[in-house]
């Protein structure tokens, strides 16, 4: 399946298309240029504060590789990336334009020590990011944004055609015979539905992969993280409306009477979120 070109005319109902019926679409030309070096150079800086502040050793108790959570944290301009209007115009026709941030993670994917090795982590292994049968309910759509050139040989994103939105898991022989190896340059963005089955692939091409992923839900789904609370106030009003949105300021629990009996337009969880 030929991939998408965001500077193509019908980009986007193709893309929706391909959502539907095999569960991802890939859509190139997303982030160009200086984008693209700030965003690398952006992702090591992050990783270097991470280590910095939880340790190496907990990271690894996770069992996680090279994943880097909530990265706003230590670099603001990675909220920026949720301004991307071709990252916007996917999820206002999926989960609805009062769609909320699940999370946002970077990837730092490193050569594998061992190339034959299949890979041991939760990412390596097929899973789904949204891990519910709604009856073709689409509740949650992710869009992760390349950095380098995403191959085979770098462990681009392992997808399984076809494997969303259905109740049962696919047979576990099955899923590494059909699945695809996601390629694209960099500046990408990767589609799909949260419900497809997939994994990262390991990689043998000796140069880190980088990628951040992002997971948007419907507004009355709890986040992954509480962006709100793990930014502060400061920060998530400094953003552009839209911003502030995703992040979950529009739709924020109440914790006192005198937050509940506010007026309207004082609300912590607003009218009309979905």
């Amino acid at each position: 399946m030929a991939n998408l070109d965001a500077h193509s005319d019908g980009w986007l109902t193709s893309a929706i298309g391909r959502l539907r019926d095999v569960g991802y679409a890939v859509v190139e030309g997303v982030l160009e240029g200086e984008r693209l070096k700030r965003g690398e150079q952006g992702l090591y800086d992050v990783q270097h504060a991470i280590h910095e502040e939880v340790g190496p050793y907990r990271l690894t108790q996770a069992g996680e590789l090279g994943v880097l959570r909530i990265m706003a944290r230590f670099d603001p301009w990675f909220l920026t990336l949720l301004e991307t209007p071709e990252m916007l115009a996917v999820v206002d026709a999926t989960v609805s334009d009062t769609a909320i941030l699940h999370l946002q993670n970077g990837f730092i994917l490193p050569p594998a020590s061992d190339p034959e090795d299949g890979g041991a982590t939760f990412q390596q292994t097929f899973h789904r990011d949204f891990p519910r049968y709604l009856d073709g309910y689409v509740a949650s759509v992710n869009a992760l944004l390349t950095f380098v050139d995403f191959s085979a040989d770098n462990g681009g994103t392992l997808v399984v055609p076809g494997s969303h939105q259905r109740p049962d898991a696919p047979d576990t022989d099955y899923m590494p015979e059909a699945a695809v190896a996601v390629e694209c340059p960099a500046g990408s963005m990767v589609l799909f539905d949260s419900t497809l089955w997939h994994a990262a692939g390991v990689n043998r091409s000796g140069e880190d992969r980088l990628a951040v992923n992002h997971q948007f839900t419907r507004s009355w789904i709890k986040q992954q993280i509480d962006y709100v609370r793990a930014l502060g106030d400061e920060l998530v009003l400094a953003q552009p409306p839209r911003t502030q949105q995703l992040l979950g300021w529009y739709t924020r629990v109440v914790t006192s009477l005198d937050e509940y009996y506010r007026p309207a337009e004082e609300r912590l969880y607003r009218a009309g979120q979905g």
